[in-house]
């Protein structure tokens, strides 16, 4: 009967609740769903069926026309085999002239024949599989990178309210959606059909027509069974994977924070949410289970009341001497080849209807539009001189809330601006606008007198070396890194790279050199180590512009110390930006610029804004005397 996968949970729907609590609210949602899923497969036939007239593409198309030619050709066989199969036990019984037609091989040749056409079946079946293969491999891979690249170029503001497990299953469950359907709906659902009418041909040709309205009626009522039910169960699925994914996110997100929990000896208190999710989870298992027992009992005694309904008939027609025992023997065989595919209805259909929810969700996310796009006929960015300005610039996250309100700065070619302020003040939304992470809502911001919403984003990334105040590194060697700068980049370059960051030697003194692992988000190395390969990496993508987002505000004085030599010697010829916390980082800076409030405040070198005994002045003397307690 229907089979249930023990990781269903993991493949189903994730958006909604428990289900609808009206007809109309039903009605409603099934109308969307089958909008949805229309719209779906529009959007996935170009990834079979591509419309490119490319060498590619052309190759493709044979391969989706040779794949449904063999796929006809398997059930053309597959209709047969019943029909040799009763001609030999007919042979056998005597029942027939055996110098007749078909006949004439005799029983052992008809045998062999039977044989032959499985054997034939099978492998036009695996030929089929064979030539397809390339077709939905290929389509997998395009729509998942066509999905990774997307995600790629959503804004920040998108990244930042995603969770990013849930994100990464949007992506897993949509390819895997494509993939399911590309099976089931061109090699289980269309050849079902096709088997269908052969069968129902020949039952009408050599039998009764009456045995084709029990066919019918029986497919019929296990069809509307199948698919009602299915529909009920839908729902006690959403919620069990409501709750499988409110699970994994919870189990995610405590592992991300390991060290915290440590900290706060909260084991036990993580442990009882992960069970709360958990326990919803069981509880709609188990109801899942339960439901999938009456599915399967209840296409059970269709199946079989239709299976001994025709059988009867067929018998009744072998005793008046209408039929052959071999006849008999066929009828069953057809019914048997009808039955088994009609077994797994209710598993294909509930699949189907999931791949085609979770391909919605990958689609949606596809249709998801990039804050930040490059504009029609957008440039490349021309730095000569590395000049940055910011010309009244406003900016809000939201309408309502105001970061920036007028801001206007000035960092000369070669020249070191420093930003600082308290919490809040918008320090660091000064650097996401430099790095186009947004764009501003009013004034604008120039490199070199070129508004960077109409440069290439490329080429303005290209132009901009960042050291965040948290430096994440990849779960990979300290080579790739430091070589994730340039690429391209020669061991010599990656070396000397490391050197001028002072990490050289800490890295040579490692049992495995440069091919050390750092471990998940760089926690293998200490802070100041993650730091200078990140101060490494930068140094090697040899920018002209430098950004410094509070750089050493994590780390302690002696490291701080250590690194802002490395910092002020990667920064010597280049344009920076200094966003700062620590002002004793920033005092030999060309000039530092106070913001409060999403305002500037005061500007001037350090001397000037001691002498002026303002803002700046009050911050530095509570800072010296926190220090010096």
């Amino acid at each position: 009967m229907s089979d249930e996968r023990a990781d269903g949970a993991g493949n189903g729907d994730r958006a909604g609740g428990t289900g609808p609590r009206t007809e109309d609210e039903a009605a409603r949602r099934r109308a969307e769903e089958r909008a949805r899923g229309l719209r779906v497969l529009r959007d996935a036939i170009p990834y079979i069926w591509p419309g490119a007239r490319t060498e590619e593409a052309r190759r493709l198309k044979i391969r989706v026309v040779g794949a449904l030619a063999l796929l006809v050709l398997a059930k053309l066989v597959s209709v047969t085999i019943p029909l040799i199969y009763s001609r030999a036990v007919d042979t056998l019984a005597g029942e027939v002239d055996p110098g007749a037609g078909m006949l004439a091989v005799g029983a052992v040749g008809l045998t062999i024949a039977y044989g032959l056409a499985r054997l034939m079946n099978t492998g036009f079946q695996e030929l089929r599989d064979v030539v397809f293969a390339a077709v939905a491999q290929r389509a997998l891979r395009k729509l998942a990178l066509r999905t990774f690249t997307h995600i790629h170029r959503l804004s920040l503001r998108y990244h930042i309210s995603r969770k990013t497990g849930a994100l990464s299953r949007v992506m897993e469950r949509g390819v895997k959606g494509v993939q399911f359907l590309l099976r089931f709906m061109v090699f289980s659902i269309g050849p079902l059909i096709l088997e269908l009418l052969l069968i129902a041909g020949i039952l009408v040709t050599l039998f009764d027509w009456t045995f084709l309205v029990v066919l019918a009626v029986t497919i019929a009522v296990y069809v509307w069974f199948t698919f009602t039910v299915t529909e009920w169960r839908l729902q006690i699925r959403r919620e069990m994977n409501e709750q499988d994914e409110r699970a994994n996110q919870r189990a995610i997100d405590s592992l991300l924070n390991f060290e915290t929990v440590k900290y706060f000896g909260a084991a036990d208190r993580e442990a009882a949410r992960y069970d709360v999710a958990m326990e919803g989870f069981e509880s709609a298992s188990i109801r899942t289970t339960t439901s999938l027992a009456a599915l399967n009992t209840g296409q059970a005694i269709i199946v079989n009341a239709g299976v001994a309904g025709v059988m009867v008939m067929a018998a009744l027609g072998v005793m008046r001497g209408d039929y052959t025992v071999g006849e008999f023997v066929m009828v069953n065989s057809y019914m048997l080849q009808i039955v088994l595919p009609l077994n797994f209805l209710g598993t294909v259909y509930r699949e189907i209807r999931q791949s085609l929810l979770d391909m919605g969700q990958m689609f949606d996310l596809l249709d998801q539009p990039a804050e930040v796009v490059d504009r029609p006929g957008a440039h490349p960015l021309r730095v000569t001189g590395g000049e940055v300005v910011f010309d009244a610039v406003r900016f809000a996250y939201e309408p309502e809330r105001q970061i920036l309100k007028g801001v206007t700065l000035r960092a000369g070619p070669g020249e070191t601006l420093a930003i600082v302020g308290p919490t809040g003040s918008g320090k660091s939304t000064i650097g996401r606008l430099l790095f186009r992470f947004y764009d501003v809502t009013g004034g604008a911001v120039r490199i070199d007198g070129q508004d960077v919403r109409d440069v290439t984003q490329e080429s303005l990334q290209a132009a901009i070396g960042v050291v965040p105040q948290d430096t994440v590194l990849f779960n990979d060697t300290i080579w790739y890194n430091i070589a994730y700068g340039r690429p391209e980049a020669t061991r010599a370059d990656v070396e000397a790279a490391a050197r001028a960051a002072e990490i050289h030697d800490f890295v040579a003194g490692l049992p495995a050199g440069y091919d050390t692992l750092v471990g998940e988000r760089g926690l293998k190395l200490s802070g100041g180590e993650k730091q200078r390969v990140g101060i490494a990496r930068t140094i090697l993508k040899d920018p002209p512009i430098l950004l410094l987002d509070e750089a050493t505000s994590a780390l302690d004085t002696g490291t701080e110390q250590a690194i802002q030599t490395s910092l002020r010697r990667m920064g010597e010829g280049r344009t920076v930006i200094a966003i700062a916390h620590r002002l004793s980082t920033i005092v030999d800076a060309d000039r530092i610029a106070v913001l409060d409030a999403g305002e500037v405040v005061e500007q001037g070198s350090h001397a000037e804004l001691l002498a002026r005994g303002g803002r700046y002045a009050r911050l530095w003397r509570r800072q010296a005397a926190e220090d010096a307690a």
